[in-house]
């Protein structure tokens, strides 16, 4: 047999590829699971469950890649029932009918089945209607995995018979441990820097399949890379858009810095040369008003209404009356005080938002319109500003694990000056209110 191979290569059975890293670091048991320990441990609720050994149905709730298939594949093996997983986006009626079926055999075969509903907020109410008596008789045992708030996308009558879990992202510690349990299956050390694994943690934004895929794609590469060779490899770059060559981008960049710059006849001259060149007024009238927001901001409210008038009425005027109006915008904006703090304050929070990804708000600022989101603490503890002294509680609106941020820093130009005294007011109510 070897030799027919050695002369027939072609006749070698092929090799089978390696299983996915996610496939291959799917927990075996639930103490295994990263994560979710206010549900899964001891004196958490599933826990308990397991424990006592009267696991009911139940619905996760959470964002993607935190396990909810994961745990559910778990749970029937914890309890030695079967486990069928379908979708809510491609199971309909005549399936689920089909499902419950098997699970009625199984069942009169001394067997339960555990029936996983991913998306499960996708079935309508009819749908839904059809797990109740199949739940009620014991047929199955649901566990729905969604995304969505279960008080909103799901019939009262599943709720009342399940349990809500809220299943949460995971924090950067335990994404850690998942990239040394891929270091370990993998027999060798992420080849990247300090840094970039950091930033590798931050991209998978609390996501473990994310990050998991994101490291089966770091495990291929040979060299050590750094934070930003890191950003590279793993975003797609958007292509430059030219539109007429490089003279274009030199013009509209000695306007905006002309009038950044303060000099309105500097900046009169770049606009009239590219009118001249045939640039389209509208692109200039996008640009301009652009520039009153990045430059000067709140220290001229008026900068952007006037930006917004005079490009209305080059659309009610046309050529070239109308760029008469833009042109007016131009040296207004020159001669304006300038402040870049709200553009600043807007791309520090940008910045903030990208790393503290999908965050929650404080429960006391969440609304709790359902029983069910009432008996998880929503709006326990909020305080009405209108009834606090000065009409300012000074309560805490950041996420809870997030130190508070402090973005916009007015400057003492033209009407951020009052802002500014605005601002400086509050933080000294803040200051008080915690004392």
């Amino acid at each position: 047999m070897s030799d027919l191979f050695d002369q027939h290569p072609e006749a070698l059975p092929p090799q089978t590829p390696p299983s996915p890293l996610a496939d291959r670091l799917r927990p075996r048991r639930l103490a295994d699971v990263i994560g979710q320990e206010h549900i899964l441990g001891p004196e958490g609720p599933l826990g308990q469950m397991l424990l006592h050994g009267n696991l009911s149905s139940l619905i996760l709730w959470g964002p993607p890649g935190v396990g909810k298939t994961t745990i559910a594949r778990l749970l029937a093996d914890e309890t030695d029932m079967a486990f069928v997983q379908i979708s809510a986006i491609f199971t309909g009626m005549p399936e689920l009918r089909k499902v419950f079926e098997a699970a009625k055999l199984r069942r009169q075969n001394g067997k339960g089945t555990l029936l996983f509903v991913d998306e499960i907020h996708r079935f309508n109410k009819a749908q839904q209607d059809g797990f109740l008596p199949h739940m009620e008789d014991g047929t199955i045992l649901l566990v729905g995995a969604t995304t969505e708030n279960p008080s909103f996308e799901l019939n009262s009558a599943v709720l009342s018979r399940s349990q809500v879990m809220i299943l949460e992202r995971l924090t950067p510690v335990e994404l850690e441990l998942l990239v040394q349990r891929a270091e370990k299956e993998m027999e060798r050390l992420l080849p990247v820097t300090a840094d970039a694994r950091e930033a590798l943690i931050e991209m998978a934004d609390g996501d473990g399949r994310a990050l998991l895929n994101l490291l089966e794609q770091v495990f291929t590469w040979k060299d050590k890379v750094d934070r930003d060779a890191l950003s590279r490899r793993l975003s797609r770059r958007a292509p430059k858009y030219d539109k007429s060559g490089e003279e274009h981008y030199n013009l509209i960049s000695a306007l905006h810095k002309s009038v950044r710059g303060s000099d309105p006849d500097a900046a009169l001259y770049w606009f009239a040369r590219m009118l001249q060149g045939g640039e389209d007024p509208r692109y200039l009238a996008r640009r301009i008003t652009r520039m009153a927001i990045e430059d000067i901001g709140l220290a001229d409210p008026d900068a952007q209404r006037l930006c917004l008038d005079a490009w209305q009425t080059y659309e009610r005027l046309g050529s070239p009356e109308g760029e008469l109006a833009l042109g007016q915008a131009v040296m207004y904006l020159a001669l304006a005080p300038k402040s870049n703090a709200s553009y600043a304050a807007f791309k520090n929070a940008m910045s903030a938002a990208k790393q503290t990804g999908s965050a929650p708000p404080p429960k006391h600022i969440l609304n709790a319109p359902t029983a069910m989101m009432k008996e998880h603490g929503f709006g326990d503890g909020y305080e009405y500003d209108h009834d606090a002294e000065d009409g300012f509680s000074g309560q805490n609106y950041f996420p809870e694990d997030m130190h508070r941020g402090v973005y916009y820093l007015p400057v003492e130009r033209g009407h951020e000056r009052e802002l500014k005294k605005r601002l400086d007011y509050f933080a000294r109510l803040r200051a008080k209110r915690k004392g």
